[in-house]
């Protein structure tokens, strides 16, 4: 039976819901032994030819493409090199992509950086929403304390549109709280309901404003959703202003461990920094009055004044 919350909610089922534990591992091995068994048959290779070529006994390559062996991250990979493919390729959770896609990905990893961005930014001008689509929303990202809600609340009412969190929408997805839903099923289930929640959003194909959580950014296939879809704004603070008013919003477990809890907030922002700066848009909160940043938001969104009011 599955368990339900401490509030008596249990999250909604849905033909995409993960399987509990040991039988999700059941199925990955099993997945894991298919693209092995797969990716030799499209080499033309036998098992024979496999274990000869990766050092790996032909018996163990049985156990693993029937879905038995657990196999080693080190002996997959010999596999994978004997078969001259990733071993990405063979270990990846996900369905397999088209060859089309494949060979993308292999052109896209030999460019360098700057390359690699002015590529991505043609594929999402050339394949994303439509410009004008695009402009019908506004989403803002950054860490909390960065102002999204307040700031975002107030721009979504000048504009005559709907505000909506992104947090909030997940809950009710899910049918829980946010931390009951950390606690009983992990971040990983919650950004699948990240991602199912702004999915959700976007379909409803109307003007609004979103406010973001703060680690959505690490998700690439989400942010990449959200950047083809919306323009994005970072509202970027300063460290010590993201902690002090998180605080001021009554949360006081930053005070316990501030060293440490500080020294969390740099690092993560460092990590994040280039993330974040693939916003079509920057404002820097920093020092300023609500009032003022709100100006400057407004100012950052011009490309986005084509907002029309919800009906």
């Amino acid at each position: 039976m599955q368990k339900s919350l401490a509030n008596g909610v249990t999250p909604n089922a849905s033909s995409s819901a993960p399987l509990p534990g040991r039988a999700a591992d059941l199925a990955y091995l099993a997945a894991v032994g298919e693209r092995v068994r797969t990716v030799r048959a499209r080499r033309g290779m036998s098992r024979r030819i496999l274990s000869r070529d990766s050092g790996v006994s032909e018996r163990y390559l049985a156990s693993l493409e029937a879905g038995r062996g657990n196999v080693s991250i080190l002996l997959l990979k010999q596999i994978a090199q004997a078969m001259n493919v990733a071993v990405e390729e063979l270990a990846r959770s996900t369905p397999e992509a088209p060859t089309e896609l494949a060979l993308i990905e292999q052109w896209l990893s030999r460019l360098s950086p700057g390359e690699a961005r002015r590529a991505w930014r043609w594929l999402r001008r050339e394949f994303g929403a439509a410009a004008p689509a695009r402009m019908q929303r506004v989403a803002l990202i950054g860490l909390r304390g960065a102002g999204k809600t307040t700031l975002g609340s107030k721009l979504a009412h000048k504009r005559g549109v709907p505000f909506v969190e992104l947090d909030r929408a997940i809950e009710l997805t899910a049918g829980a709280p946010l931390a009951e839903l950390f606690l009983l099923y992990g971040q990983a289930a919650y950004r699948r309901y990240e991602r199912r929640s702004l999915e959700a959003l976007l379909a409803r194909a109307e003007p609004m404003v979103i406010a973001t959580g703060g680690g959505l950014v690490s998700e690439p296939e989400t942010f990449d959703l959200l950047l083809s879809t919306c323009f994005v704004v970072w509202l970027k603070a300063q460290p010590e202003e993201h902690m002090a008013r998180v605080v001021a919003q009554g949360d006081q477990r930053p005070m316990a461990g501030s060293r440490e809890a500080m020294d969390d907030l740099k690092r993560i922002l460092a990590v994040r920094d280039a993330l974040y700066r693939r916003a079509d848009a920057i404002v820097d909160t920093s020092g300023k009055s609500v009032r003022q940043s709100l100006r400057l938001l407004e100012r950052a969104t011009v490309p986005a004044r084509e907002l029309k009011p919800a009906r």
